[in-house]
């Protein structure tokens, strides 16, 4: 078996189709890893690829999006300690109206015009006929890998490159693999007018083929754009390109780039319009992972072993923003983690599920005064001051209200009221129709809970917990779990808990279960804590705060 210490490079993908590539361009195939630190989510692949031992993870079927990628990361750094660069290898969507990009080439997340690498470009906002303005910011790729980058560019202008050579190779040994990785007939790169959304042929764009002295596949260096959402929208798409230059479409990278410092490399598989084109994926994929493995050669494993350790990396937060000087309950999560590295692992060990991350991606999209109107209201001041009396705050809404944007700031506003009280705990939870029941059920949003409220002096019950499991390598059952938290929670003089998006917690995923327990634990530790809770309306859940 494998000894987890000795990989430097995590590699994460988000399909199977990446995650086979991937691993047929290692050099050497590991055994699995000899232990892993429980709760263990991720698969994982180890192997060599040219001198460099490299972790390849993927995310679950069926699970997509900037969360589930941000928790494969974070549990493979808890995993494989010794991590020091990322890679995000695999499909997008290009952005042809702007540069010659077609299906098969490249590319690859490059600082630009101001911007890391990577945009998320569901964070930010678009006005009537104003340009896209960005109200946040990604971390760009280390120095390691955008040096590497600039070297092999400078490589492939001299002599060219052997991607498809490569990929070749790879069906050769693995002829199981070509019907649906090889390089499809070039027939099959059609691309349409933006305005148009059907197959008549009439409204196909018509390209020239590449001269014979230009690479096929080329290789774009450029802004990626990410989302939680597939691009679809033609317009929307040449929209950001006329704007910031974007040459490509996913659902992951934004989850990575603040805590998992990674490139991002994309095979285009399609034209990130309503014609999706799954023949060109294997194809793209086994590509990307060519050009991850080209790149990897031109680095030394001296240069990745000067880099910071992942796990020791403090987790990134927009320096702006004025509640990030602020030791909160949320942020300071990410902060303590250097300062005790035991109580970290057995955090971890508990639950992967980190929701500090999504508040302060909620926290950047504030624009200022947003929600001061909830904040004065004589209901937020009157569950704010007056448990005993108002111990519960439901706030039910339309679908686009802005829930989540109040459940934010309620949040923020508690983290800085109470910063100098270590007697007053906070914890929160974002529900999430895509997450899967392993992540979002009652047992697993206790666990979130504990963990968020074990700090300090307040910690002693979770280590008790880890004790006791560790010793026969058993997980505690949700009773274990539920009477840890209320223990917790007992340790304190007053606890807040969110919930935010609760018609997003499926009721076959547990929802009732949950809220049972919430309101038990209340009644437990004699009401001084107070619940923050909101949803769209319905009878089930809105049932539940009426008494």
């Amino acid at each position: 078996m494998s000894d987890p210490r000795k990989y430097t490079v995590g590699w994460i993908c988000a399909v199977a189709t990446e995650y086979v590539a991937a691993q047929e361009f290692l050099d050497e195939e590991h055994d699995g890893p000899e232990h892993l630190p429980p709760p263990v989510r991720n698969d994982y692949a180890l192997g060599k690829m040219g001198r460099h031992n490299v972790v390849i993870a993927t995310l679950p079927m069926g699970e997509y999006g900037i969360a589930s990628a941000a928790r494969v990361a974070e549990e493979m750094q808890h995993a494989f300690p010794n991590i020091r660069i990322g890679l995000m290898v695999g499909i997008g969507g290009g952005v042809p109206t702007r540069h010659d990009i077609r299906l098969g080439d490249v590319v690859v997340s490059i600082p630009l015009n101001g911007l890391g690498g990577v945009l998320q470009y569901d964070f930010g906002k678009t006005e009537q006929n104003k340009k896209f303005q960005r109200t946040g910011f990604l971390d760009q790729p280390p120095t390691v890998l955008r040096t590497a980058v600039g070297g092999l560019k400078v490589q492939y202008e001299r002599k060219g490159h052997r991607l498809e050579e490569a990929v070749e190779d790879v069906l050769i040994r693995n002829r199981r693999l070509r019907s649906k990785y090889k390089r499809p007939d070039p027939v099959n790169d059609r691309l349409y007018r933006s305005d148009h959304t059907g197959e008549d042929s009439s409204f196909l764009i018509r390209r020239e083929e590449r001269d014979d002295d230009v690479d096929n596949p080329m290789i774009h260096y450029g802004l990626i754009a990410s989302a939680n959402q597939l691009m679809k929208d033609a317009t929307v798409r040449d929209k950001l390109a006329e704007e910031l230059d974007v040459l490509c479409f996913e659902m992951e990278a934004a989850g990575l780039m603040n805590n998992f410092p990674c490139l991002v490399i994309r095979g285009i598989c399609d034209y990130s319009d309503s014609h999706k084109n799954k023949d060109w994926q294997g194809y793209a994929a086994m590509v990307a992972a060519a050009y991850a493995k080209d790149l990897l050669s031109r680095i030394v494993p001296s240069q990745v072993e000067a880099e910071t350790k992942m796990s020791e990396l403090q987790s990134t937060v927009n320096a702006n923003l004025e509640e990030t000087k602020v030791i909160s309950s949320g942020v300071s999560e990410l902060r303590e983690s250097e300062e005790d590295h035991a109580l970290r692992a057995i955090a971890a060990w508990l639950t992967p599920i980190n929701y500090a991350v999504q508040q302060s991606d909620f926290i950047n999209r504030r624009q200022k005064e947003t929600g001061t109107w909830f904040l004065g209201s004589d209901e937020f001041q009157a569950w704010l001051t007056q448990p005993e009396k108002y111990p519960t705050l439901f706030c039910p809404g339309i679908p686009g209200a802005g829930k989540t944007m109040i459940s934010s700031i309620t949040i923020s506003h508690l983290q800085n009221h109470f910063h100098q009280s270590t007697q007053v705990g906070i914890a929160y939870i974002f529900c999430n129709f895509s997450q899967q029941d392993i992540l979002q059920n009652p047992t697993a949003l206790i666990a979130s809970l504990v963990r968020q409220l074990s700090k300090g002096e307040h910690a002693e019950p979770l280590r008790e917990l880890f004790k006791t499991h560790d010793k026969k390598n058993t997980y505690p059952s949700h009773m274990d779990l539920f009477q840890v938290l209320v223990t917790v929670v007992s340790s304190y003089s007053r606890v807040f808990i969110l919930v935010d998006a609760l018609d997003e917690f499926h009721a076959l995923q547990g929802r009732e279960s949950f809220l049972r327990d919430l309101f038990a634990l209340q009644q437990k530790v004699d009401m001084h804590m107070s619940i923050f809770a909101t949803s769209r309306y319905g009878e089930t859940i809105e049932s539940f705060f009426r008494g």
